[in-house]
């Protein structure tokens, strides 16, 4: 369960993308367009930490982007590389955005969706102390695969055919940053789809 706050973000998240979007190798689109948002869907951070989201976005009429990000209340040790930028949350405080393809907390989460269709966190409000349901905006199907969700060491790899490589001990992952309908793997996927968008997309794949 994710439980979100009506508040005011300075730069908002879509303002963040506007200058970080065009310097990834996988970026296509008009670089300093506005960055409007298509659909998103998050996962539970076990530890309840850390926010874990996934925007699916557009760079002015370029096609549909994905990108993964975490939310967290202070730095991360030896994540600049994959630091989006520094929010100023008006319940929250600071919040650091990151890269979640950088963020160890991001490929057991993923590789859990892939693999056993873990599905997304359900979203609430919390208005005059009641929490209120804030209905998905996609719908994501997974592999039941029957493999064992991992755990272990985690690392990022480089981008690979226009996605992102994560690991989660011996399981490799690929983030597909441009998600377009394809076959789901016999290893597994993590498929999508939003109002406009009612032929599945491929979002994640095992390898």
């Amino acid at each position: 369960m994710a439980l979100l706050h009506r508040a005011e973000l300075r730069p908002s998240k879509l303002e963040l993308l506007v200058p970080w979007l065009p310097g990834r190798s996988w970026f296509a689109g008009e670089a300093g367009a506005e960055v409007t948002r298509v659909a998103a869907y998050r996962f539970d951070d076990p530890a309840g930490e850390v926010g874990v989201e996934t925007l699916l976005v557009r760079a002015g009429d370029g096609p549909v982007l994905q990108v993964p990000l975490t939310y967290r209340g202070a730095p991360l040790a030896g994540a600049d590389e994959h630091l989006v930028g520094v929010i100023e949350h008006s319940v929250l405080g600071r919040r650091w955005a990151y890269d979640a393809c950088g963020d160890p907390v991001y490929p057991p989460l993923l590789a859990a969706a892939v693999l056993a269709d873990a599905g997304q966190a359900e979203e609430y409000f919390e208005v005059d102390g009641k929490r209120e349901m804030r209905p998905a905006s996609m719908t994501l199907t997974g592999s039941r695969t029957g493999r064992p969700v991992p755990t272990g060491p985690v690392s990022a790899g480089p981008v690979d055919g226009g996605g992102t490589v994560v690991r989660v001990g011996e399981v490799e992952l690929a983030v597909v940053r441009q998600p377009v309908p394809a076959d789901v793997p016999a290893a597994g996927g993590l498929t999508g789809t939003w109002s406009g968008q009612d032929e599945p997309v491929l979002l994640a794949y095992a390898r």
